[in-house]
């Protein structure tokens, strides 16, 4: 069983096809596909996509990249919203896509900084790990997430260096390793996808970006692609695919711990 903790099904790539997409990926083996929003125009999107999928579960969050529309009063809403949907269903597993991105800009640094903070303070309030963008902000994030004591989380797409990793090792986070992983030119990606403590490790497509190397740079990657990602993984590690597998999804439960009561076949990990 494998567990995607990062793909953005509900994004329009996937209009034409979404009820095929997730089919190819429940055939291929991923049992579990976590969609996480990036601003509260697609709130009600992943909500209700994850709805009709069985396989589906979602994170509620404003990625960076997308808070130039948003406003204080948005934090409110998106408090009150967890607050409602934590009361109704099992399905929000997360507070995410949240974090910092300086690599496109950093002249909205301050605003970066308080949506991020904020919504800490949101999966803290309601003891909710949070799925993180973290993008040329690697100390930064963990500046906010020493002082914000919030119940782990993942950094998506990692790509830090190996005593970066340690800090959010050491804070509690598990390390998000995807399509980048697959290219033989990632050496560092891959050095540390070879060397980190296999528990600290979750897997993800992000899809429909970061497409694996054998979809090239402008391929639509889609969740089914998570069982060549485990494959590769595997053998940087020199270990059987069945031990990727079982212990990354046993790592993906531990820090969303509410896909625990949303798959059967999560039970044979505990």
């Amino acid at each position: 069983m494998l567990i995607d903790t990062h793909c953005h099904l509900d994004a329009m790539e996937f209009d034409a096809d979404r009820d095929q997409v997730i089919e190819q990926a429940k055939q291929a083996g991923v049992q579990m596909i976590v969609v996480p929003a990036v601003e509260p125009n697609n709130f009600q999107k992943v909500i209700t996509l994850s709805h009709k999928y069985a396989h589906c579960c979602y994170a509620l969050g404003m990625h960076p990249m997308y808070i130039e529309n948003a406003s204080p009063s948005h934090i409110k809403e998106l408090g009150e919203l967890v607050e409602r949907t934590l009361l109704d269903e099992n399905k929000l597993v997360a507070i995410g896509e949240i974090g910092l991105d300086f690599f496109v800009t950093k002249q909205n640094q301050e605003a970066q900084e308080y949506f991020f903070s904020e919504q800490l303070k949101i999966a803290k309030q309601f003891d909710l790990p949070v799925i993180l963008h973290v993008r040329r902000a690697v100390d930064e994030v963990l500046k906010y997430l020493r002082r914000i004591k919030v119940s782990g989380g993942i950094a998506h797409a990692f790509n830090g260096s190996p005593q970066q990793a340690q800090e959010f090792i050491k804070l509690g986070f598990k390390l998000g390793f995807g399509g980048a992983m697959t290219y033989t030119r990632a050496l560092r990606i891959r050095e540390m996808a070879k060397n980190l403590p296999l528990e600290a490790i979750v897997l993800e497509t992000d899809a429909p970006d970061i497409p694996p190397e054998w979809l090239g740079t402008k391929g639509r990657n889609q969740p089914k692609e998570l069982v060549k990602i485990a494959h590769i993984l595997a053998d940087l590690r020199g270990i059987p695919v069945t031990q990727i597998i079982e212990i990354t999804s046993k790592n993906s439960v531990q820090i969303l711990p509410k896909l625990a009561g949303l798959c059967t076949p999560l039970e044979v990990l505990h």
